[in-house]
């Protein structure tokens, strides 16, 4: 029995994922972000913007009700504070940002399975910088995981346009800004100067900062801000911030408690928690192949985040052993 409470926060960090990932998809095949290829292009970007910024506001309400939110503001002039704002802008703008772009070249597919190795660059990166060490059983479950999220988002469609070498090197932005995120994160939160609830504040503030001040005027995209806000779909956003925003939370707690590394197979589960969540409320096809990958990304999960004792075959064996006795 896994017994470390940064696993369980792991596990809801993915599970709530989920949920935000299955209610935005929604969202995105609304009529308001469907109406031109333009529309459906930017779609993405001014939906991430307004998810960290109403993610924001949750926060606040959150940290001022703790009584913290004046001393989360001052944490980011400390030395803490500032590796924070590089893994939000890192994870935040820049992860996603390349990510969409990659959608554009190469389409949602290969994106999305190739992107999924991002928890093995934070693994080698928190190896080298953080010393965050794993035994072969984790690492076997690491690849698991990864290995059936890949497969999973595998298409054997067609690449959305000639210009594939651009694709992949967003979808490299994509998996070294991610992976980099957790790994500075957990740096920067290494020294108790800065909690994962001021954590979070933070990370949302830069991301819906940097998105409103430099992305979204770049790419023209404030005419569909503002039709989006004076749409009936922003109290709905408002309510999908509010769950991505206790997944961060989760998250953020999992990364401080067990490691970047373990954190991040955790949280990646979240693809296997959409497709179960998804048959089981929404009705969407499940078939036996979907379903064996999603329980295998979970066991992969479990298994990455395993202490010695735990799921040992040894150990196994030897209390059958003495049962029978």
């Amino acid at each position: 029995m896994l017994k470390n409470k940064g696993v369980y926060f792991g596990l809801l960090s993915g599970l709530l994922w989920a949920v935000d990932t299955i209610l935005i998809g929604i969202v995105l095949s609304s009529t308001l972000f469907l109406s031109s290829e333009q529309v459906i292009f930017l779609a993405p970007l001014v939906s991430t913007f307004l998810h960290d910024f109403l993610s924001t506001l949750w926060m606040m309400v959150f940290m001022l009700f703790r009584g913290e939110l004046k001393t989360t503001f001052s944490k980011l002039k400390t030395r803490s504070g500032r590796w924070v704002i590089l893994g939000s802008l890192l994870g935040g703008p820049i992860g996603m940002t390349c990510y969409v772009l990659a959608v554009k070249y190469i389409g949602a597919s290969y994106t999305a399975s190739f992107s999924a190795i991002y928890p093995a660059v934070g693994a080698f990166m928190a190896f080298l910088l953080l010393k965050d060490k794993l035994r072969l059983k984790n690492w076997i479950g690491l690849f698991i995981s990864i290995l059936f999220i890949f497969l999973l988002g595998y298409s054997s469609g067609e690449f959305a346009s000639d210009n594939y070498i651009i694709g992949f090197l967003f979808v490299l932005g994509a998996i070294f800004g991610w992976g980099m995120e957790c790994v500075i994160l957990a740096y920067g939160m290494k020294d108790d100067e800065i909690s994962p609830e001021q954590s979070l504040q933070v990370r949302q503030l830069v991301s819906a900062v940097t998105y409103g001040v430099i992305i979204l005027p770049f790419m023209n995209a404030y005419p569909l801000v503002g039709t989006a806000l004076m749409s009936k779909e922003i109290l709905f956003i408002a309510v999908i911030a509010l769950a991505g925003t206790g997944s961060y939370l989760f998250y953020y707690s999992a990364i401080y408690r067990i490691g970047p590394t373990r954190a991040m197979a955790l949280n990646i589960s979240y693809s296997a928690w959409a497709i179960i969540l998804s048959a089981v409320f929404l009705g969407a096809p499940l078939t036996l192949k979907m379903f064996l990958f999603s329980i295998m990304i979970l066991v992969g999960s479990v298994l990455t985040v395993a202490g010695p004792d735990e799921f040992s075959l040894k150990k196994l064996l030897s209390s059958k052993i003495r049962r029978t006795a």
